[in-house]
């Protein structure tokens, strides 16, 4: 109920400050994820990646690679600066480097052949992108023989920096992730050199080198030659992702979930909480503020057909008292039934305590109907508002690739304590997406203005998990169901560990409290997810299950996304 605080005003600020490739990868971050969850990354940083894919891989790289120099050759023969030439020849020189490394992999691991493979359509058209771009043939741009002007070369260069520029940082990005996760004690990782030389300072210097030079040959670019370099980056990146998802694989993975998915014996079943799981706001204080902007003034008149209403400053402090209620009971509730002491996990034990939570919503909620804050608001402008709402970066698109694919057999349902179901609804319906199962609780209302009264149906952790329940018993048992579900808070607590697969998403410091000090542990999607490759058994399934205290934490949709339906 409490509002959270705003973003910082400073964000704009800091992102005037970055230099425009940090800018870059910053708003694309989403692409390295979706590059990192590929069946290829997830199976080189757990080890047990097959050496013919690996072989296969080292193949298409070493094309990769000769182009890749070629590029910085010509962004070199572009550029004015001198001091800039000096840096793409150390570029293009390094660049050799990893071609030398290339050549210790075909010995140290007889790649032999490797060399003469055939390129695969990813790799050709990432290459063909790169050249054409260090060519001048980039759309809008005049082509290399015609530059008449040592500008025209340098945009050239700035924009085959732009090309280029991902790829070293995503290597760099992949590198240091896959590091973070080498095991001392599980012995030799096989592809620990691999490892080593993208996570290396020398390799890391290099990403940082072709970034700052992006940015010093763009400083005199227009606004239109900078989106035409942005776009340039952003198409690299989506070929990063093509290129790692074309690697042929000879073994089993667990990524994308949906790939053992079999839609005439399996039911996927997502469940998802929605504020500040699929909301920027919580829902109740964008209620609040629609029931105090289209209040009466404190001397305007109110007809007698119409809900008496609260004036809109009377409802201001009204509301702002119940949240500072709400907050100040939360935190002392938390603390009542949380043990001092860390217990071993048991699913019992942490039901029986959110009792006390659940009988504290309940009260909260009936001091909420009985305030009157709630009267009075036209469905139409919940309606608008829940069309308006901001919703998490991902987790429209999320929805949108479960619903509309036609191979899938897979439920989508909301389970929200929002007191309005007509807002998730209509949040929903901006995206086109009619087809989830909204659970939550309803307002009442005499012709389309709300009474100030409440249906309610879901108000707790204890209601939300049994929702859970009651819908899977009601499924027919026609097929095998594996169950997703996708929360925030210490509401969602019980339906995280019901599922078989519980993803946490953003950072509640109260979940995660009542969580640990419970026997919960919370693991990062990425690390967990090589930890479980390196366990897959070919031949096997996954085997998920619910109730084995451990959840997953995410940072974003594009995590989720990637692992549920990949690329």
């Amino acid at each position: 109920m409490a509002i959270p605080p705003p973003k910082s005003a400073m964000a704009s600020a800091v992102d005037n400050e970055v230099g425009l490739a940090r800018r870059f990868w910053i708003k694309f971050h989403r692409e390295s994820v979706f590059a990192m969850y590929t069946p290829f990354s997830l199976s080189l940083a757990s080890g047990n990646l097959k050496i013919e894919t690996f072989r296969h891989y080292i193949a298409q790289d070493v094309h990769f690679l000769k182009a890749f120099a070629h590029a910085y050759e010509l962004a070199e023969e572009c550029a004015d600066d001198d001091d800039a030439k000096v840096a793409i020849s150390q570029l293009r020189n390094d660049v050799r480097e990893e071609l030398k490394m290339h050549d210790s992999f075909v010995k140290e691991w007889g790649l032999h052949g490797a060399k003469k493979a055939a390129i695969n359509s990813a790799a050709t058209k990432y290459i063909d992108f790169l050249l054409a771009t260090a060519s001048g043939k980039v759309e809008g741009v005049k082509g290399p023989g015609k530059l008449a002007t040592p500008f025209e070369k340098t945009k050239v260069a700035a924009y085959t920096l732009g090309a280029m520029t991902p790829c070293m940082r995503l290597y760099a990005f992949l590198g240091k992730e896959f590091k973070a996760l080498l095991d001392p004690n599980e012995g030799s990782h096989p592809y620990k050199k691999w490892i080593d030389n993208y996570s290396s300072e020398s390799f890391q210097a290099s990403a940082a080198q072709t970034e700052e030079l992006l940015d010093k040959l763009s400083v005199s670019l227009t606004g239109e030659e900078l989106d035409i370099i942005e776009k340039l980056y952003h198409q690299a990146m989506k070929l990063e992702i093509e290129f790692f998802s074309a690697q042929s694989l000879v073994q089993p993975t667990i990524v994308p979930l949906i790939k053992e998915h079999n839609p005439a014996k399996d039911r996927l079943m997502i469940f998802s909480d929605f504020d500040l799981t699929c909301t920027v706001v919580d829902s109740s204080a964008i209620l609040a503020e629609i029931a105090i902007v289209t209040a009466p003034k404190s001397d305007q008149h109110q007809s007698e057909n119409q809900i008496a209403r609260m004036s809109s400053a009377d409802l201001r402090n009204t509301w702002g008292l119940l949240s500072r209620q709400y907050t100040e009971e939360y935190e002392q509730c938390i603390e009542s039934f949380v043990p001092t002491e860390k217990v071993l996990f048991d699913y019992k034990n942490l039901h029986k305590a959110l009792e006390k939570l659940s009988d504290f919503e309940k009260k909260a909620n009936n001091r909420v109907t009985k305030s009157g804050v709630l009267k009075g608001l036209n469905i139409e402008d919940i309606k608008r508002a829940g069309e308006r709402l901001i919703l998490q970066d991902g987790c429209i698109n999320f929805f949108q690739k479960i619903v509309k694919s036609e191979n899938l057999n897979a439920n989508v349902h909301v389970l929200s304590y929002c007191w309005c179901g007509d807002l998730i609804r209509s949040a929903f319906s901006s995206g086109d997406l009619h087809e989830l199962n909204v659970h939550a609780n309803e307002f009442t209302f005499e012709e389309s203005i709300s009474t100030g009264d409440i249906v309610k149906k879901v108000e707790s952790p204890i209601d939300k998990v049994q929702s859970f329940k009651d819908i899977l018993k009601n499924c027919r048992d026609d097929r095998k169901n594996l169950t997703v579900y996708i929360g925030d808070s210490v509401g969602d607590i019980l339906c995280l560990l019901e599922a078989d697969i519980g993803i946490v998403i953003g950072s509640s410091s109260s979940l995660r409290r009542v969580g640990t000090q419970f026997g919960v542990s919370f693991v990062p999607l990425f690390p967990g997810l090589v930890k479980k490759q390196k366990e897959f058994i070919e031949g096997k399934s996954s085997n998920w299950k619910g109730l084995t205290g451990i959840l997953y934490t995410a940072s974003s949709w594009a995590e989720i996304h990637a692992f549920i339906l990949g690329y």
